[in-house]
């Protein structure tokens, strides 16, 4: 009996023992978390991928977080999630092939997970070969700057506005060229700063396709936002290779702002001598095989002072082939000189009748065979001491170039705070060598404050029926003339 006794005592024990323990237990949450990552997508490659994960639930409507991952994406996908933390993140699928996008949701209760795939597939580009008779429109099609939207496999002649909305991307076939034509063809190319026009070659390499060619005089033109790049497989005129080439024998007109030419196997643009730059802004030129731009003198004055020439081109100026700057009484030409510094190339003679003015920072380089005549009009190039103005050599060395020759017989004729330096290699007049000389009757300039060097005769000629400020040889610095600083007849 009192070992039954002892028994029951010992299991009561026991049992009461265990139940303390129990009480002292915390209680272990349950995971009431579902993580719903959405339906699986199929996909354009290049287009934008909306994710939604906000069908995920917690069954004690508890607040929780989102995490979102790649698990999956193509070899070589640069993807990134946008607001990888939210429900609803984005990506682009950049590249055709299979991603996969983990999601992750937690809060105290603990943490689910869900995954989705997606799959990218490429659009074809549609191919154009045929000449554009009629309206057209072309829009973006694939959201990807690295995939075509259409290919040219052929010339293609414009008789008609073609219309390029932002984005849109066309590339060339080898050695094939558009042709925007007068008498109806118009090109209206707006992009914008995030979604740029591009004009490519199928393969991405220098002087893979042709180019661009304008003929079209009609104002509305535009280029706004466009890239032309890997053109100049070959002429576009005469042994002219560029990236674009605007044409004048029908006064052809293009406005051209945002602009980037670059790797192209000749010039990124060429102007031929009269057409029509309506406008210019902010464009860039970059690694051209020739200069970033080929032009005559008359539309260096629509250049603006921001856009860039200066970025790894076979040569970094503004080429000025040989021209003239017409007589306009009313209206006087200003050279501006550029924030990077360009210099304006001058490669044969430049005659002007103009009124033309060089701004302060303004730096002119002329080529061997190279001089400029000022016939009319006058020729004004006032800098400041801290900012002048340069006339030299294409090398800057002395005796390089011909030198400047004024017969205008203007008042306005000044040169100030400048340097003028290199002329003579050649007799310029009268079996003179000079940097600057002043021929003809009453013709005259002032020369003032100014830097007169490396001739290879005189420093200034002028003639017995010119005029030159009386002061001339005390104001100005003469140094490494080979003749003397001044020859007055």
């Amino acid at each position: 009996m009192l070992k039954a006794r002892r028994i029951l005592w010992a299991a009561l024990s026991f049992a009461l023992l265990l139940g303390s323990c129990k009480e002292d237990e915390d209680p272990t949450p349950s995971n009431t978390l579902t993580a719903k990552a959405g339906a699986d997508q199929n996909v354009n490659a290049g287009s934008v991928v909306n994710l939604d994960g906000s069908a995920s639930t917690d069954s004690e409507n508890k607040p929780f977080e989102f995490s979102w991952a790649f698990s999956k994406k193509p070899a070589g996908s640069a993807a990134n999630l946008a607001s990888a933390t939210t429900a609803k993140p984005t990506f682009t699928a950049d590249l055709p092939g299979e991603y996969e996008v983990e999601l992750t949701i937690s809060n105290a209760n603990g943490q689910s997970k869900d995954k989705v795939a997606i799959t990218a597939t490429v659009i074809e580009p549609i191919v154009i070969d045929a000449n554009i008779r009629t309206k057209l429109t072309l829009t973006d099609r694939i959201n990807n700057p690295a995939i075509p939207d259409y290919i040219v496999n052929a010339n293609v002649s414009v008789n008609a506005e073609l219309e390029i909305k932002p984005g849109v991307v066309i590339a060339f076939a080898r050695d094939t060229r558009i042709e925007i034509n007068d008498g109806g063809g118009v090109l209206l190319a707006k992009g914008d700063s995030a979604k740029p026009i591009r004009f490519i070659g199928k393969e991405t390499t220098k002087g893979f396709w042709s180019g661009i060619v304008f003929r079209s005089s009609s104002s509305a033109n535009t280029l706004e936002h466009v890239q032309v790049m890997h053109a100049g497989s070959k002429p576009l005129y005469a042994t002219i290779k560029a990236g674009m080439a605007v044409l004048g024998a029908g006064r052809a007109e293009v406005n051209i702002k945002n602009c980037l030419f670059e790797q192209n196997a000749g010039y990124g643009l060429y102007l031929e001598y009269s057409v029509i730059l309506a406008s210019f802004e902010k464009n860039n030129f970059k690694d051209n095989t020739e200069a970033g731009i080929l032009m005559g003198a008359e539309n260096v004055k629509n250049l603006d002072t921001d856009s860039k020439f200066t970025n790894g081109n076979g040569r970094n100026v503004v080429e000025i082939f040989g021209s003239s700057l017409p007589k306009n009484a009313t209206t006087e030409v200003v050279w501006k000189g550029f924030k990077d510094k360009t210099p304006y190339r001058i490669l044969e003679n430049i005659a002007s009748d103009a009124n033309w003015k060089l701004l302060p920072g303004v730096i002119i380089e002329v080529g061997r065979a190279g001089y400029i005549t000022i016939e009319d009009g006058y020729f004004n190039a006032v800098g400041t001491e801290t900012n002048n103005i340069i006339i030299r050599g294409a090398e800057n060395s002395a005796a390089y170039w011909k030198g400047l020759l004024c017969f205008s017989t203007s008042d306005k004729n000044v040169i100030e705070n400048a340097e003028v330096s290199g002329g003579g290699n050649i007799a310029i007049v009268s079996g003179k060598k000079a940097n600057i000389a002043i021929y003809g009757g009453q013709s005259r300039m002032a020369i003032r404050k100014s830097v007169i060097s490396n001739s290879g005769g005189y420093g200034i000629f002028v003639n017995y029926q010119g005029t030159i400020n009386a002061d001339v040889e005390t104001v100005n610095t003469f140094k490494d003339n080979a003749q003397a600083k001044l020859l007055k007849e």
